[in-house]
């Protein structure tokens, strides 16, 4: 079909750009939510980490000498990410702060790499840190692990067992605060912000990997949540392309593949990972398969040639194979 032409398909409808001030595809994007900090050292430097020497490229930060050497203390980065995607440093989940002896407790994920720095990942103050910090993320995180479709592939969770936490010292998130709904609505794409741990990898993906434009931060304090560029409420009504790239890199169940929700539960009678939470959005949309949204498919130019598209439902299809 031609971008111009209508559609009678109802999940459709409301995912196209219109004049009431949601944003076309073609838009300006905030490649981002905010630029982050120039924390590359700009020369090659040989650091001590735990009484032992490494040297490290220019532009490397103390995580990257970590993660050359053993250390003597569990250092996990939850908000790290691979360097050659473009995804930060954010120094956001603080569970990799190291101490040295230039500049006292630092985040390794971020403090640049020093000639004849001296770090300790075993002081007990960094240790401290570390520990009340993931202790932080845990009380603020949905822990029904049996139920959620990264059980086993989890980084939260394996930090969880690599720091031997038993019980969060700060409560679990069943102890204080009310379930935020399931964005269930886009067939390709799950949401769960109670397992969001606010690491904002999966919008630097969106916006400067893949330059989609699609998510952002919003909100403040203790509201603050991933939220969607065009200000709508469900990845459904949002611009997303349905790239996948954002479920790729989030360390949680806070994003997942339709298709792999249930894959890593554990099944128990009457108790899954929708009726946990309670509360879902996006019900009324039906699922369909479907490579992309409409807003990718109708967007084009004076220049481009516009070619015609023949839908085929798998439903349709199936149906016919049936009657002969």
């Amino acid at each position: 079909m031609s971008s111009n032409s209508d559609t009678s398909d109802p999940i459709w409808e409301d995912t196209r750009g219109t004049d009431d001030g949601r944003s076309w595809i073609d838009e300006t994007i905030a490649p981002g939510t905010a630029t982050d900090p120039d924390v590359e050292s700009g020369d090659s430097a040989t650091v001590t980490i735990d009484g032992r020497s490494v040297t490290l490229d220019a532009g490397s930060v103390l995580l990257d000498g970590l993660e050359r050497t053993e250390t003597e203390g569990y250092v996990p980065a939850l908000c790290s990410y691979d360097h050659n995607e473009r995804i930060g440093p954010r120094s956001e989940c603080r569970t990799c702060m190291v101490e040295t002896e230039e500049y006292g407790v630092v985040p390794s994920c971020s403090f640049p790499a020093e000639e004849g720095m001296t770090v300790h990942t075993d002081a007990d103050e960094a240790s401290e840190a570390r520990d009340v910090n993931l202790d932080l993320l845990l009380s603020n995180h949905n822990l029904r692990c049996t139920t959620c479709g990264k059980n086993g592939r989890c980084e939260l969770q394996h930090v969880s067992i690599e720091n031997g936490v038993e019980e969060p010292r700060y409560g679990v998130f069943d102890d204080r605060e009310e379930y935020e709904p399931m964005d269930d609505s886009s067939p390709f794409i799950q949401i769960d912000r109670n397992k969001c741990i606010l690491c904002n990898r999966c919008v630097e993906a969106c916006n400067d990997v893949q330059v989609a434009g699609v998510l952002r931060m919003e909100g403040s304090g203790g509201d603050t949540r991933i939220g969607f560029q065009n200000t709508e409420e469900t990845m459904m009504e949002s611009t997303c392309v349905s790239c996948g790239h954002c479920v790729t890199v989030c360390p949680t169940g806070a994003l997942v593949e339709q298709g792999l929700v249930d894959s890593s539960t554990i099944p128990l009678p009457g108790f899954t990972h929708k009726n946990s939470i309670g509360k879902i959005v996006g019900g009324e949309f039906t699922e369909k398969p479907r490579n992309a949204t409409p807003m990718i498919e109708e967007e084009y130019t004076e220049n481009d040639p516009v070619v015609e598209v023949v839908e085929t439902r798998s439903n349709e299809r199936l149906a016919g194979e049936g009657d002969d």
